[in-house]
């Protein structure tokens, strides 16, 4: 697989329509997507693994937090004094974090957390988040309920 002036992987039409063929069934068998992309299971397969080296996808099992014991979850917005990019790599390394994004607009960086209750949630707020160097502020979104959970918006 290529790379743009960026670094970043160039994909093709194929490895683009494989990558929607796992994200409709992560455990399609190679076969069937050689048959649906037009490529042997062997190529498929190559493919693949190239595209989980490079980092352009991962396979995983998703889960419903709650249905594995983690009751609560909460979007927190984050004010940072300074460079956002050591507070981002501290809250990369948590593992309740699930994801970390740098923003334009009310917040600098927007994260999700996953927590098994409450205090849970407050101990990683007052505890491990705002006592971050440069974390200024920050503002949670506690989720009531989970109306829909997807990854598969496909490689538009």
């Amino acid at each position: 697989m290529a790379t743009d002036k960026n670094g970043t992987p160039s994909i093709d039409s194929v490895s683009l329509a494989i990558i929607e063929q796992l994200q409709e069934d992560g455990r399609r068998p190679y076969a069937a997507i050689g048959k649906a992309v037009g490529l042997s299971e062997a190529a498929v397969r190559q493919r693949v693994q190239k595209l989980l080296d490079q980092g352009v996808m991962q396979i995983v099992a998703v889960t419903d937090p709650l249905t594995v014991g983690l009751r609560r979850q909460a979007m927190v917005g984050i004010n940072v004094e300074g460079d956002l990019d050591p507070v981002a790599d501290a809250l990369t390394a948590m593992e309740e974090v699930e994801y970390v994004v740098m923003t334009a607009g009310s917040f600098d960086l927007i994260i999700e957390i996953v927590c098994e209750d409450d205090d849970h949630l407050l101990q990683m707020i007052n505890k491990r988040i705002r006592t971050l160097p440069g974390v200024r502020s920050t503002e949670s979104f506690v989720y009531l309920k989970l109306r829909k959970q997807t990854y598969t918006w496909g490689t538009r």
